[in-house]
């Protein structure tokens, strides 16, 4: 396995600063919106297969609900919570979050109160620091929110404690071949001009380093697949404008600056540079690439190996398996 994050020179996590980008991004992120929908649909393909009958179902990350009606859908006697760190987005859920629950008023109070709500709620919250007590979801769900922490390795095992024992986590994510494209022209630029390395784009994690981060934070049984999606563009600033719709870089320089990678090269001219080695890379059909590695995981909580007072559990089916030497 690859080193920690925190020793592999990851940036120091700001959720102010986090939240500000999003907050600025969400009128915008519409616009780019096709590609979270894309994966929503793979991964409600994906759930398909599992069977699982969840009394409650929380979207960690949900950015701007368009997943809460599909979850909603999916489980339709669960009720189905959201969480996003940027209140912007959530303004834009509010409409996603709205179940539709007249039919309740058709029964008895005492029924109507005892069945509670089956429609999602949402509150503002980083998840990787739940507003919940420990054991409570059966589904937890994060479509391509979880590359925006640095730290994974601290996401995963918060994520595992509001789940109970048996429930399911499912979650997609972006893999280090994301945004090469953009990656190397910003190599090239800064080389060229004598600027020194910034980072520009995410250091996505490997499929396999989130893998093993589920088995260390006390999941069990992990399946993890990814695919390489491709979404080309006519010009180098339709390209930088999606970019910067999805969130860009939305953490400190290492010069103390905040905010995207793309909102502002050193100058003009390097950012026409940067559009030169963008419109350099053109395929033979005239368009522009920019690769996607989507990392599809999910992963059952395992039951505790001791409890609260650190005696050890076992499990009956366990007895008599033999121990690997």
């Amino acid at each position: 396995m690859s080193p920690t994050p925190a020793k592999s020179g990851r940036p120091a996590y700001d959720p102010r600063l986090a939240r500000r980008i999003f907050d600025r991004r969400a009128a915008a992120f519409g616009d780019v919106a096709f590609l979270p929908r894309e994966i929503a649909q793979r991964m409600r393909e994906r759930l398909d297969y599992i069977r699982t009958k969840p009394a409650s179902v929380l979207d960690a990350g949900c950015g701007t609900g368009e997943d809460l009606p599909v979850l909603r859908e999916r489980f339709p006697d669960a009720p189905v919570f959201g969480v996003d760190l940027s209140h912007a987005m959530l303004s834009r859920a509010a409409p996603h979050a709205l179940g539709d629950t007249s039919w309740r008023r058709l029964l008895p109070a005492p029924l109507a109160r005892a069945l509670g709500n089956a429609g999602p709620r949402i509150a503002q919250a980083d998840f990787s620091a739940l507003p919940f007590a420990g054991d409570v979801f059966d589904v937890l769900w994060s479509n391509l929110a979880l590359h925006w922490h640095p730290r994974p390795d601290l996401v995963l095992p918060e994520w595992q404690r509001v789940l109970k024992v048996g429930g399911l986590l499912m979650f997609s994510t972006l893999g280090p071949d994301t945004l090469r494209e953009l990656r190397s022209a910003f190599v090239e630029v800064e080389a060229a001009h004598g600027v020194g390395r910034r980072a520009h784009v995410l250091d996505f994690v490997d499929m396999h380093d989130l893998g093993d981060m589920l088995v260390e934070s006390g999941f069990e049984i992990p399946v993890m697949d990814q695919e390489t999606l491709t979404i080309t563009y006519r010009s180098p600033e339709t390209l930088l404008a999606d970019v910067r719709r999805w969130g860009a870089y939305p953490f400190a320089r290492d010069c103390g600056q905040a905010g995207s990678a793309l909102g502002a090269p050193a100058s003009k001219r390097l950012h026409r540079a940067l559009a030169a080695a963008l419109d350099a890379r053109r395929g033979k059909d005239g368009t522009i690439a920019l690769t996607f590695e989507v990392i599809y995981g999910h992963a059952w909580k395992a039951v505790p190996r001791t409890t609260a007072e650190g005696h050890g559990i076992v499990r009956i089916e366990d007895i008599g398996r033999r121990r690997p030497g």
